[in-house]
């Protein structure tokens, strides 16, 4: 629709001042309850959406007035009020089947982790002090026991994900000279992390070694010269090159490195820890674990946190003394330690692995699930579903994944249900889902909306059908 200049300044003109649309009942109400602040910017956003519609032709005149009339404008700011309380951090229900789902969290904490780090949280803690002496120490000295005991490693430290934990052992370890890294382990992962990048940021040369396919010892070697002063190894996260293939082992970069006199370090990524005690986890297409990662004689092994390690966010170096000694110097470190929650969480997780608890980790036992077992779940979701107006569920046979850069070429086996609607397309059913209380986040496979119930959490299948039976009753309305 054409509008002339006339009739744009005619349907501008109804609109009404930011002060008259405050004192509209429902907006003075709002403004009560959020704040005059709060609700003027939101009254503000409502008026120039409405001024931009006007512009570029969209309100019919024969509708105009009703559209910024005193109950239409309402509506829309209290719309952009409702949608502005769901950004930022919301518990999710997840059953896209993806364990460690980065867009909405990655791993769960154990609910006695969660509960340890609320009290770290919400009061004074010892943190940098110790309880006998009552002098000054260090935040992450009992940090450092725990995941002695548990890996064998001499000494560790935490910073706040392993992005930094890979950032500090560059700084600190080869500032001004080169790190030798095979061509093969230059990736880049989620959010446009890439190695060589983060080497030239931390004031690193890149000397990449051997071919995308095949690196030997023999290329770590020839690359050094008096300017290296680091041997890495990085875990290649979503990707896997397979077939013709060759890579350095840990053990052979340790001894080199001894040999030498270079520190090693190898970005282990995920975080995988196997123990005495603890139920195997399936394979996951040989994913090395922490503790044999320290074995090997590297001198520094980084992991996160929040992978298959199953705690909160964080970047946890492990290895030897000195090194780790070294790291800590180093004034980056400073800027990248954890605060009281993290350390927190970190400290409960690792005692419920020392304590031989770790299957009670969710990560763990989400992986460790198998179809057998997500079968009947699956089954009693589909009925709860389907017995909602406007909605069918079926059960199939599906696969899960465990995520996040974690085994990328593993497919778990599970049981998903299909749900269609006589309303909703798939993808406005999952959008609706999304934005709903509870918040779902399902996937869309095959043309239809599927929920594997592999990441369900305790409650979470209540929370699932309460979702649906809130947007059926939306459609009835």
């Amino acid at each position: 629709m054409s509008t002339q200049p006339g009739d744009l300044q005619a349907a501008l003109r109804q609109l009404p001042a930011v002060d008259e649309a405050l004192r509209i009942a429902r907006v003075a109400r709002l403004a009560a309850r959020t704040g005059r602040a709060e609700a003027t910017g939101l009254v503000r956003r409502a008026l120039d959406g409405l001024r931009r519609e006007i512009a570029e032709g969209q309100l019919e005149p024969a509708t105009l007035a009703e559209r910024v009339g005193p109950e239409a404008l309402a509506e829309r700011v209290e719309a952009l009020f409702t949608a502005e309380r769901k950004r930022g951090l919301h518990r999710v229900v997840n059953v896209t089947g993806v364990v460690l789902n980065t867009g909405i969290g990655r791993a769960p904490v154990h609910a006695e982790v969660a509960a340890h780090m609320g009290m770290a949280a919400g009061s004074f803690c010892i943190l940098e002090v110790d309880r006998a002496s009552g002098k000054r120490n260090r935040r992450d000295d009992h940090l450092s026991r725990l995941l002695s005991q548990l890996t064998g490693c001499e000494a560790a430290i935490a910073v706040n994900n392993n992005a930094a934990a890979a950032f500090l052992c560059l700084n600190a370890f080869a500032h001004g000279g080169e790190c030798v890294v095979s061509r093969g382990e230059l990736v880049e992962i989620g959010g446009s992390f890439r190695v060589p990048d983060v080497m030239a940021q931390a004031g690193v040369a890149l000397a990449e070694v051997g071919t995308t396919n095949r690196t030997r010892i023999a290329d770590y070697r020839g690359a050094v010269n008096e300017r290296t002063k680091l041997l890495m190894k990085v875990h290649t996260s979503n990707f896997r090159v397979v077939g013709f293939t060759e890579e350095v082992s840990m053990a052979e970069l340790a001894a080199l490195g001894r040999e030498l006199e270079l520190p090693t370090v190898f970005d282990l990524g995920s975080g995988l820890f196997e123990q005495e005690g603890l139920a195997p986890l399936p394979d996951l297409g040989g994913e090395t674990a922490v503790h044999e990662a320290v074995a090997s004689g590297l001198d520094v092994v980084s992991f996160s946190g929040d992978k298959l390690f199953g705690g909160p966010q964080a970047g946890i170096l492990v290895g030897k003394r000195a090194a780790i000694e070294a790291l800590r110097a180093n004034p980056v470190y400073r800027a990248m330690r954890l605060d009281k929650s993290a350390l927190a969480g970190l400290e409960a997780t690792l005692q419920l692995l020392i304590d031989g608890r770790g299957d009670e980790l969710p990560t763990r036992r989400m992986l460790r699930l198998s179809a057998q077992e997500l079968r009947p779940v699956a089954e009693r979701l589909a009925a709860r579903i389907a017995a909602i107006p406007s909605l069918s569920a079926e059960v199939r046979a599906d696969r899960s994944q465990p995520g996040s850069g974690s085994a990328p070429d593993v497919f778990l086996d599970s049981f998903s249900v299909r749900v269609s609607s006589d309303v909703h397309s798939p993808e406005a059913l999952a959008r609706r889902l999304r934005m709903g209380e509870p918040a779902v986040f399902a996937r869309i496979s095959d043309g239809a909306l599927t929920c594997d119930p592999r990441t369900l959490l305790e409650g979470d299948e209540d929370r699932l059908v309460t979702a649906f039976e809130q947007i059926a009753g939306g459609a009835a309305g």
